[in-house]
């Protein structure tokens, strides 16, 4: 990644901010070179008014708990400077926008959009390209993807933005670093040749062979490729 990727959630008291329901939560993460940093920006905040019940049951914050907390005019300018020029990704990003951008508006009508000082990617976007028809929260792509490790009692802002980040990195094609480990130690792909990779003891590795019923079937795949897109596919030189 060359550029600058923020990925960015929010929690609320409520689900409309034209009812006047404000963002309690924001958190975001840093990520360099396709993987997280430690650089992040994370602030709970006051709302100056009540958390509807439900919301509490998602994200199990209290009343109680932002009392002593900034609100969002205090933290703005810092949260601005964090996000200037990024790319921020965001999943349901209309959600966490519309709150932002009208805490932003309220803060101070000389603020920017959001979306005028950063583009915006729309995980859930991603993911209902690549897996459409199916179950795309972040929870149900965490739990496809294998991304574990996380204590999912309560969704938070900077929880959840650390989840998307490793879903993200696994919808847009995984880390496009390895690391190799040998004799205990960690090694990037730029400290190792590949000509210095040496694999021994491979004559137990198992055959499989493809039966009559497999081949059919995978020319008969082939077939229908090169007839809906004209071409010959790249397989039949195989």
């Amino acid at each position: 990644m060359s550029k600058k990727y923020i990925v960015l959630d929010t929690e609320t008291t409520g689900l409309e901010y034209k009812q006047g329901h404000r963002v309690i939560e924001i958190g975001a993460v840093l990520m360099n070179d396709r993987k997280k940093s430690t650089d992040h920006f994370h602030s709970y905040l006051n709302p100056s008014r009540l958390i509807d019940e439900e919301a509490s049951k998602v994200h199990g914050i209290t009343n109680q708990d932002l009392e002593d907390k900034p609100a969002f005019d205090e933290i703005a300018e810092e949260f601005i400077n964090f996000i200037d020029g990024s790319t921020l990704v965001i999943h349901n990003a209309p959600f966490d926008l519309g709150f932002l951008n009208n805490e932003l508006m309220m803060a101070s009508t000389s603020y920017p959009k959001i979306e005028e000082i950063c583009d915006v990617e729309d995980s859930l976007l991603i993911a209902r390209d690549k897996f459409p028809g199916q179950r795309n929260s972040l929870d149900a792509l965490a739990s496809r993807f294998d991304i574990s490790g996380y204590d999912r009692t309560f969704h938070g802002a900077l929880l959840d933005a650390n989840i998307l980040a490793d879903v993200y990195m696994q919808l847009t094609g995984g880390q496009s670093k390895f690391e190799f480990i040998t004799n205990g130690n960690v090694v990037s792909e730029q400290e190792i040749k590949t000509e210095e990779l040496i694999i021994d003891q491979i004559d137990d590795l198992p055959t499989i062979k493809s039966c009559k019923k497999d081949s059919e079937a995978h020319n008969e795949r082939l077939s229908e490729i090169e007839k809906k897109y004209s071409l010959r596919t790249i397989w039949r030189k195989f």
